[in-house]
């Protein structure tokens, strides 16, 4: 026990020495928090738009200015023809055409019918299909209000009007840094976990001591347990700052149990560091472990769900994403704080991460084992 603690009192010494590290550890998550947080965002606002009005009668303008109301859009231009307007979107400076042609208030009026046009600039398919969604829900709006206004025209002893009121849960305001923030901070506890502890590792091998500490008294297990410890402290400590931050300054909610939280982070960061051990173990130089670490933490981030969730991916992505860490982290970090969700709703992520902590550990240090 004694050699484990001089060796941690040694490697929290070597570690605040590190000029390469401590900007990681300190900078990294108010950077990643206070940027990242607003820029990796699905939501969209001053969506540029060209209005091509034919009809120039009161109920066309009355749709344009529910456009112009709306915080998601903004004209850029008004014109009478598609020509000039689709030259607009090819020249990048709009993102979507609303056409309105002529006979539109007369069909509305006459018919119960108006026939509109939307012309949506689809290169990036996320952002054509948010635009569709908030035009057609403006749209839709106007609808109602068309109806209603009809409905007032008739006797009041017919008029039925139904209201519908939605209650969204977990998140009533759909503010989308409430979902973001735990999934920046899965990636900067994985980071630190993985990242750091393989680079750690492999400046061994660089400055030479590591030959030094296999021809030394100490047994392998206290050595790993004195190199991975650290850096466990630190990633738990950065989750506990990471939290802080996003509750002074995000007001994010703490619904669940973090006591629960802090257990399977724990869980988690055992997986973490076994993938860092077993990649320091494959790599010679830090530029390799760059390399190898970079790889991997990018495809377990994409396939992590940060983004959208993992249900919409294919079948066999879903499959590949059994042996994703993050995936189960991403899940229930977001489980426990906005849901409130306790240990019987995450027991299965908890067992399936153990093991998989318990499996990916022991090959990290059977693989060390053969190389020292």
């Amino acid at each position: 026990m004694n050699t484990i603690l001089h060796i941690l009192h040694k490697e929290f010494i070597q570690i605040f020495r590190n000029k390469t590290m401590l900007p990681i550890i300190f900078m990294l998550p108010i950077v990643q928090l206070l940027v990242l947080v607003y820029a990796a965002t699905f939501e969209m606002k001053n969506i540029n738009m060209v209005v091509v009005d034919q009809d120039l009668s009161s109920k066309s303008r009355a749709l344009v200015a529910k456009f112009e109301a709306s915080p998601f859009f903004k004209i850029q231009q008004n014109t009478f023809s598609v020509k000039e307007a689709e030259s607009i979107i090819k020249s990048d400076k709009a993102d979507f055409i609303l056409n309105i042609p002529s006979g539109f208030e007369l069909g509305v009026l006459k018919e119960n019918t108006g026939n509109i046009q939307l012309l949506i600039n689809a290169i990036n398919g996320t952002t054509a299909g948010l635009t569709n969604v908030y035009a057609t829900s403006v749209i839709a709006d106007f609808n109602r209000e068309l109806i209603i206004e009809s409905i007032n025209i008739l006797p009041p002893a017919i008029q039925q009007v139904i209201n519908v009121e939605y209650s969204f849960w977990y998140n009533a305001r759909m503010n989308y840094k409430i979902y973001m923030l735990p999934g920046i901070l899965v990636i900067l506890v994985t980071l630190i976990g993985m990242f750091l502890t393989s680079l750690n590792l492999v400046r061994e091998k660089e400055m030479g001591t590591i030959e030094q500490i296999n021809v030394s008294p100490i047994k392998k297990y206290q050595f790993i347990i004195g190199k991975l410890f650290p850096f466990l402290c630190i990633a738990l400590f950065e989750l506990a700052f990471g939290l802080i931050i996003g509750k002074l300054v995000f007001n994010i909610p703490l619904v669940g149990s973090l006591p629960l939280l802090f257990l399977f982070a724990a869980v988690y960061l055992l997986v973490a560091l076994g993938i860092g051990l077993l990649v320091s173990t494959l790599s010679s130089t830090q530029q390799q472990v760059m390399f190898v670490s970079f790889f991997v933490m990018l495809v377990f981030i994409m396939m992590s769900g940060i983004f959208t969730p993992t249900e919409s991916m294919p079948d066999w992505a879903q499959k590949v994403n059994i042996i994703n860490p993050v995936a189960y982290f991403m899940e229930v970090i977001r489980m426990i704080l906005l849901k409130g969700s306790g240990f019987m709703d995450i027991w299965k992520s908890f067992v399936l991460l153990f093991i998989y902590a318990v499996g990916i550990i022991s090959l990290a240090i059977w693989k060390y084992r053969k190389v020292a």
